[in-house]
Order: structure tokens, then sequence, then C-alpha cells
């Protein structure tokens, strides 16, 4: 079989599937990707490059539109070259994002499309709208973020087959379009991803933390409200004052990924940081920036206690991967996150109560040898549910390859309890 993958940020989402097709010697795996992409071992990459526009004449509702557009004009220049050069795929996988979509039913109209929907934007219920502390939408606001999935509803008008990787995400859809959607998790490598009791947490200053010690634990990619980031902070000092052994890791970078960008000048680390230094002994938070995966894994080994806060936006691979390594999740009760932890695998608590989240880091960190089961049952839930090799590669594969029918009316796709992912 001939497989392309189109993926801006290849292999991103697609970095298993892509690896275990190109696996298989009767495949032909290619992937198309911007100048950022990055290879997997037996995929053919094809690079784009993409010049900043300015899109200052466009109206500002369409503004994101003619980017995703410019977009999908690199990638028709490239599948026009791969058809050019005989390469004729029997089968498509691509982000609903971006407009990468756009050209590809033009370009190869014998192919099975298969597209991953990771989100769809709405003011209700999401990552805006839902923080009294920042600024709501307001009517343009609102206009606007509807235009942004302009893409995404092309892209399932010409596809065979759309996925997203968890129920909550689907739910975002239009139950029309919703009901159509498979639900499948691209998986973790619970074999690779697991508990070590040897594991040591270097910091800054070269000291290495083990289980040992009594650590707290915090992961984003970056430090922003989206991710709860300000709320965590606001529960420090009351944690850092009555455990005066306990130490604070946190990883992640200083700019944004999702959500408002902090004032001009500024941080969110740094201003909410500020916001609570005067309660806090700094020397024993650390702030640990990017870190390659291994020691990232490294910093959950040793967590005592791990909190996870979001917005209800999609659920972070960090989340998982905590679970995985046998933390003790304390995290917001947020619809994605209900969707893994249930109280019996993990603490929930509201997500807006910096008093909450302290209490229920403190209830873990004063009786460990108490909550250690709910530590064995994140991990049981993500072996189970979301198992990378057991479970969500084998569904991965059927529906993409059409082994598996495509849903009619979600029923068919619904996971079972104890059977699917559910991310």
């Amino acid at each position: 079989m001939k497989i392309l993958f189109v993926h801006n940020n290849f292999p991103a989402q697609f970095r298993h599937l892509a690896e275990h097709l190109a696996a298989d010697p009767a495949n032909e795996v290619r992937a198309i990707g911007a100048d950022g992409a990055r290879p997997v071992r037996g995929v053919t990459l094809h690079r784009y490059s993409l010049q900043m526009a300015d899109v200052g004449a466009t109206h500002p509702f369409a503004r994101r539109f003619d980017l995703e557009t410019r977009r999908a004009e690199q990638v028709l220049y490239v599948a026009a070259m791969l058809m050019s050069e005989g390469f004729s795929p029997d089968l498509v996988v691509v982000h609903s994002g971006w407009g990468e979509a756009l050209p590809l039913r033009a370009v190869f109209p014998g192919a099975r499309l298969v597209v991953y929907c990771e989100y769809f934007y709405r003011t209700e219920q999401s990552d805006v709208n839902f923080d009294p502390e920042f600024p709501a939408l307001g009517l343009d606001g609102a206009v606007s973020l509807r235009a942004r999935n302009a893409m995404t509803l092309l892209a399932l008008a010409e596809a065979d087959l759309a996925i997203t990787p968890t129920e909550w995400q689907r739910s975002t859809f239009p139950p029309a379009l919703g009901s159509s959607i498979a639900v499948a998790h691209e998986g973790i490598d619970t074999d690779h991803v697991r508990p070590r009791p040897e594991a040591r947490c270097r910091l800054e200053d070269g000291t290495l933390l083990s289980r040992d010690d009594e650590v707290i634990t915090f992961v984003n990619r970056n430090l922003e409200p989206l991710r709860g980031y300000h709320v965590f902070m606001r529960a420090l000092p009351r944690v850092l004052a009555e455990r005066p052994k306990a130490r604070v890791v946190i990883v992640g970078g200083f700019g944004v990924s999702y959500g408002q960008r902090a004032p001009s000048g500024k941080t969110w680390h740094q201003i909410f940081l500020d916001e609570v230094s005067g309660g806090l002994d700094l020397k024993r938070v650390h702030f640990l920036g990017h870190l390659p995966y291994e020691d990232y894994l490294d910093v959950l080994r040793v967590s005592r206690v791990h909190a996870y806060l979001t917005y209800p936006f999609v659920l972070s691979w960090s989340c998982l991967e905590a679970m995985a390594t046998g933390c003790v999740l304390v995290a917001s009760d947020t619809p994605p996150v209900r969707e893994v932890i249930d109280g019996q695998n993990g603490i929930l608590v509201p997500f807006h109560s910096p008093d909450a989240l302290a209490e229920a880091l403190l209830r873990v960190l004063r009786a460990p040898e108490r909550h250690a089961e709910m530590g064995r049952r994140a991990r049981e839930t993500i072996r189970r549910r979301f198992d990378l090799r057991r479970v969500s590669l084998p569904r991965m594969e059927r529906l993409v390859t059409g082994a598996s029918p495509r849903p009619t009316g979600g029923a068919t796709d619904r996971p079972q309890p104890g059977v699917w992912p559910l991310g």
C-alpha cells in the first residue's frame, strides 16, 4: 500500500502510526510537512516552505483562512510533484487544521482520505469565555473564532473517515458532524512510559531528586493560564509553608502555546511568579524549562504528587504520561480531564480554586502511602484504554486502512469500557 501523511509539524500525532505502517515492507510511506517537520524511520519526508505574508488588507475574519490557503498552495505543489513522479497514494492521512487537506482530494481523487480532527472552536465550554480572570470575547471575536473552523469543515466534507482522539474532542463538533467522527487515541507506549524506582531528576544546580524526596510536579509545553499555571502558582505558598521539605519541579517553556498572550514585554511565567514570590521559598521552586524526553519522564517518575490543570481544551499528552508513570494526580474537574480521571485514579478539584488545589496536594503529601493506590489505578487506566501496541495502534490501523467500517450515527464507534481508548 502507498501511504501519505500530511502534517506541517510531522510526525506530531502521526508518529506511532507512521512508524508502524512504514515497518511493513509491503507499504511505501511518505509524508509532507513544513520546514520544521522531522523525519521518521522508514518514511520519506518532503518539506515545503511557507513565507509569512502580510494579511493586513484581508478582512480580520478571513485572515487565518488567507494564511491557510497559502499553506494549502504549498502542499498542492508538493503533492503534484509526487503525482508527477508516479507516487499515487492509496491512503492519505491529514490533520484537518492549517489548510493542508484542501488540495488533497483534487490531486489524489482515488485515495482514501482520513482526516484527523483535533478540535472545533466554539464560544462556550471551551478554551474561551471560561476563565473570568481574562476578558471574554466580544462579538467580533466570537465571529472570528467561528471562522477558524472553515478549513476543518472543508476537510470533513472531503473525508472518507474522520478521527479524533477523545470523546470530549468529538463533543466539540456540531452533533451532525460528531456522529460521523471515530474516536481513536494515538496511544501511550506504556512499556516505556512506566514507573522506575531508580529514576533521578537533576535540578539546575546539579542536585538529584529521587522517589525518597517530597516532589511536587507540574508540566506543560508552556506555562500559561489555559493550562492552569496561575492557579498552580497561587496554591504553592500554602503548600510549601506546611511542607518545609517539599520541592516543586516545573517543566515547560515561557512562551504561549494556546490562549491569550501576556501583556507586551512580559511572560505569564514571570507575572504569576512575581505575584506569589513574596510568600515562597524560591530555593525550593525549580523551573527546568524544556527537557529531553527521557529527562522529562524521570521528573514524572520521582513525583510524589502531580498537578494537571486545563481549561476545556485538548487533553495534554503529559496528563496521560503522568498517569502511565504511576503519578498520583491532582487535576482540574473539567470535561477533558473527567474522561480519564474519575476520583478513584486521581483527585479532581475545581479549576478556579487555588485553595482546593492546595488542600488536595497537601492531602497527598501528608499521607502518600494512603494515596499510592491511586497512582497504580492511574497507570492501569492508561494500560487498559490507551496502550500503544495493544489497544491504540491496532484500532487506528483498522480504521485508517478501512478494515473497520466508517461510523454511522456514532453508535458503532463509541468505545466500550475497558476496550477502546477514550483519550
